[in-house]
């Protein structure tokens, strides 16, 4: 009996910090924010097709350098400060291209501006009046670069920013060759075709560090430093499409799906009670912990919620019932044979098991093959499925088992 008591204080115990963490303001157990996580479809945000000009590529094939830009922008977005962005290969006919969505972003043109940023460091040195010619030192030389401020001859009211350059052993080494052989010549510095810096050379420069002055802001100084430090594209990308998804719609998108949800378990729950009785509360209560415990699941990994994804989810919800609807079909056959209740529980328990496994982790495969084969939506919902079916599983054989067995008096 003791053992009863505890495992029902402990499902009662999870049913509480579920609902917590569900709760919009519950409080924090992870000393990080726990918030559901809306992709673009819900949130509003922006997306931005681009395609890789390949054409321009030397050194690897276009399938790497779509790895790589993806690879590349993902960590550029991350730096904006977006929250769950996607960004993901794709085909524009023939040509190799990038999705990015950027949910919940406000300023578009300066994501733009961070993204399509090829990031192309080089350095050249003057060849008569007129002429440059690049050298061997570029971005992939530079060790660090570090954004900051440097006050002027003019006084202290006037702070400029620079952009101050660590390179490696190897640059450092190519650095201190060109100042040698540019002495009382200019230096330029491009950052994508645009000159970002030019000095004349005073003497020899040693020790792998050097500046870039004459930046406008500090902001600007800093997203170039960042950029820097990120490395370059392998190829330049250009914007082929835009399209912005607006709150409202989104706000429009969850009210409904929300709706849906809480339509279907009603429903459900109707026809457990009105066809089970009893059972069917039991069932009711198992569906409403297997709700909680998915949507605190959502939160705490977290999962981007997209309508897809919410659609895996109450798709799952069936699988919840059906687990149920086998066990007590079974303990109902259990029961006409004559059986006591807690031995025809068990039995049900026992011999549904079989089905229930194996028809869920066919659906756990199935999940797991659109995860890893699609992208995007299809990808969301496979997650929210396979999660929900795995919760499904746990609320049918623990929670209504051990509900079952503390109230069921054998006759």
């Amino acid at each position: 009996m003791r053992n009863k008591y505890f495992t029902l204080i402990l499902i009662i115990l999870l049913t509480i910090f579920s609902a917590l963490i569900v709760w919009p303001k519950g409080p924090d157990f992870f000393s990080r924010e726990i918030k559901m996580h809306l992709g673009l479809d819900l949130q509003g945000g922006v997306q931005l097709i681009y395609e890789i000009e390949t054409d321009k590529l030397s050194e690897t094939t276009p399938q790497q350098a779509q790895e790589e830009t993806v690879d590349l922008i993902s960590r550029r977005v991350n730096g904006l400060g977006v929250s769950e962005p996607q960004i993901q290969s794709t085909k524009i006919q023939d040509k190799f291209g990038i999705i990015v969505e950027l949910p919940g972003i406000k300023d578009v043109e300066i994501a733009k501006n961070t993204i399509g940023k090829t990031a192309q460091l080089k350095f050249f040195e003057t060849k008569g009046e007129d002429q440059l010619k690049e050298t061997d030192l570029t971005g992939a030389d530079v060790k660090k670069a570090t954004a900051g401020t440097d006050r002027n001859s003019s006084g202290f009211s006037a702070i400029n920013p620079i952009i101050f350059l660590e390179f490696t052993n190897d640059g450092a080494k190519k650095f201190q060759e060109i100042t040698k052989r540019n002495i009382g010549k200019l230096i330029i510095t491009m950052l994508d075709e645009q000159i970002v810096n030019q000095a004349t050379v005073q003497t020899e420069i040693s020790g792998g560090k050097a500046q870039i002055e004459g930046i406008e802001s500090l902001q600007e100084a800093k997203e170039t430093a960042r950029l820097i430090n990120e490395g370059a594209l392998p190829a330049p990308i250009k914007l082929v499409q835009e399209s912005q998804v607006g709150a409202i719609l989104g706000q429009d998108a969850i009210e409904k799906s929300t709706i849906a949800g809480l339509l279907g378990i009603i429903l459900v729950a109707i026809f457990m009670v009105v066809y089970y009785k009893s059972l069917g509360v039991v069932a009711i209560y198992a569906l409403f912990l297997y709700a909680l415990m998915t949507a605190s699941l959502f939160k705490i990994i977290p999962v981007t919620l997209t309508l897809a994804g919410i659609a895996g989810f109450i798709f799952s919800i069936g699988a919840a019932v059906d687990a149920n609807i086998l066990i007590f079909e079974r303990y109902k056959e259990e029961l006409k044979k004559g059986i006591i209740n807690s031995q025809a529980l068990e039995n049900g328990f026992k011999r549904s098991w079989p089905s229930i496994r194996d028809s869920n982790i066919a659906s756990l495969i199935t999940a797991g093959i659109l995860f890893y084969i699609s992208t995007g939506v299809v990808k969301g919902f496979a997650v929210t499925l396979a999660i929900g079916i795995a919760v499904s599983m746990f609320t049918a054989i623990t929670v209504t088992r051990n509900i079952l067995r503390f109230f069921i008096k054998n006759k």
